[in-house]
């Protein structure tokens, strides 16, 4: 099999951004579009799974689009409509469209990006949520649900979220969950699974307010996801700790942060420089430098889907020199020319079978320019999570599967460990959890592309280990 460099840079899950995953991404729906839809796209050589899902309220259409081999969930259509017999499907942010004609369980159409113009036939898959994601949290709720909106003050956005309140009167411990990268929503969706909304469901049954957002540009909340970096989504957590200190139902002395991936890297910005915040909890958070962990995670990933150790070695190295650039760059014009002149050399003996279809070199070439330069790439590759770790004061739980093939457990665990040490903190708590992935999913092999088959959500052992923690003296 010939593995394409940007197959191997950008075959992650939660911490890469999107467009370019999308290139071999289609959907499909039937004769009424809500439900569930998956199909196979032969693209490069290779075959990828992909799935839809679409919802329907009021004659109102959305859809969240997944592919499962490359470990990318839940990415919301920007425009969605149903006219005619004909299904339409925008993800703007990748350039994407679909357009394709129901017929009974089966549906034919094409999937257009950029040049990329597909045909492309998709089933209806068989739903049953109950049984497929039975820890989806379902009404009556022994708990206050309340629909919000607080304002990041320095980027002047409103964040749209949903607040969950133990039962009862008095003050409770609260804490803001923080989403991995990618474009989440509250629930942080994916393939079904609503990994926020069970964490809140339990936590908030269980004496803890959890207050959980939409990321900035995605869903309700305003602002623009696509420039945005990981220091801005810090902003974004500052100002949900800031709403929960002026709720009276919240204890203002016993609010933390519960971040996921990406977000357990944010947690821990945010804690450094607030003294509101009373505890983080880190769930499978970063502890190495942004090129090392994508590296890593790249060769671990690509090795658990059978790519030969002949080919990740290869990838690996032009990777790693481009990321390289990246970090060291002072000039953005330039570091687009080096970039470019590295990877026409890496795709100089591509022939077009393997290319995307209806792609140019120079096309494919410049769409991965463009991602390696994207604000949020360039502030990633760069940032040490040590930097923050030393300064974080407050007690801290760091969490994460045995089997993580995203971020892996032993160096990351080992890393902000040591870091957190090393500022004199020594309330600190680490584990590692046998037999559980990056979504903390008791596994078979970690790799992402068993996520989707996997019925539990997360562990009920980590549920009870976080509430139990939060409600501890620490």
């Amino acid at each position: 099999m010939s593995l394409t460099f940007e197959e191997i840079i950008f075959m992650k899950s939660h911490i890469v951004t999107m467009s370019l995953i999308l290139l071999s991404a289609a959907c499909m729906f039937g004769q009424q579009p809500a439900g569930s839809w998956a199909g196979v796209l032969a693209a490069e050589g290779q075959s990828l799974n992909i799935v839809f899902h679409v919802a329907e309220k009021d004659g109102v259409y959305s859809a969240k689009m997944d592919s499962p081999d490359q470990g990318v969930f839940g990415i919301d259509a920007s425009e969605v409509s149903f006219e005619n017999g004909m299904l339409m499907i925008k993800i703007a942010a990748a350039r994407i469209e679909y357009l394709g004609k129901p017929m009974s369980d089966e549906m034919e159409g094409n999937f257009k990006q950029g040049p990329l113009n597909l045909p492309l036939t998709f089933k209806r898959m068989a739903e049953d949520t109950e049984n497929m994601r039975p820890q989806t949290p379902r009404p009556p709720y022994p708990y206050t649900i309340e629909n919000v909106v607080f304002t990041n003050s320095t980027a002047k956005i409103n964040l749209s979220g949903t607040l969950t309140v133990p039962a009862g009167k008095g003050k409770f411990p609260a804490v803001v969950l923080i989403s991995g990268s990618g474009p989440q929503n509250r629930d942080e969706e994916l393939m079904g699974h609503k990994p926020f909304h069970v964490i809140a469901d339990y936590l908030s049954r269980n004496g803890i307010a959890v207050l959980r957002y939409d990321d900035r540009g995605v869903a309700q909340s305003q602002g623009d996801f696509q420039l945005a970096t990981s220091l801005d989504f810090a902003s974004d957590a500052k100002s949900a700790v800031e709403f929960l200190k002026g709720r009276n139902d919240i204890d203002p002395t016993s609010i933390g942060l519960i971040g996921h991936s990406e977000g357990g890297m944010i947690a821990p910005m945010v804690a450094a420089e607030s003294k509101d915040v009373s505890f983080i909890v880190l769930l499978a958070g970063t502890g190495i430098r942004g090129d090392e962990l994508l590296l890593l995670q790249q060769e671990l990933i690509l090795g658990a889907a059978g790519v030969s150790k002949e080919e990740i070695s290869s990838a690996g190295v032009t990777n790693k020199k481009a990321f390289e650039m990246v970090r060291n760059s002072k000039d953005d014009q330039k570091l687009k020319q080096d970039l470019t002149v590295l990877l026409r050399d890496a795709c100089k003996d591509l022939t077009e079978a393997e290319l995307p279809q209806g792609m140019s070199k120079e096309q494919y070439v410049d769409m991965q320019v463009q991602q390696l330069t994207s604000s949020w790439m360039k502030y990633f590759l760069s940032y040490e999570p040590a930097s923050s770790l030393k300064r974080v004061t407050c007690p801290v739980l760091a969490l994460n599967g045995a089997m993580d093939l995203q971020v892996p457990a032993d160096i990351n665990l080992e890393a902000i460990e040591a870091a957190l040490k090393k500022g004199g903190n020594s309330k600190v708590i680490v584990k590692k959890y046998p037999s559980m992935n990056h979504l903390f999913q008791v596994c078979t092999t970690g790799a992402p592309s068993e996520y989707s088959e996997i019925r539990e959500t997360i562990s009920p052992t980590v549920l009870s280990d976080i509430q139990s923690w939060i409600m501890s003296d620490k």
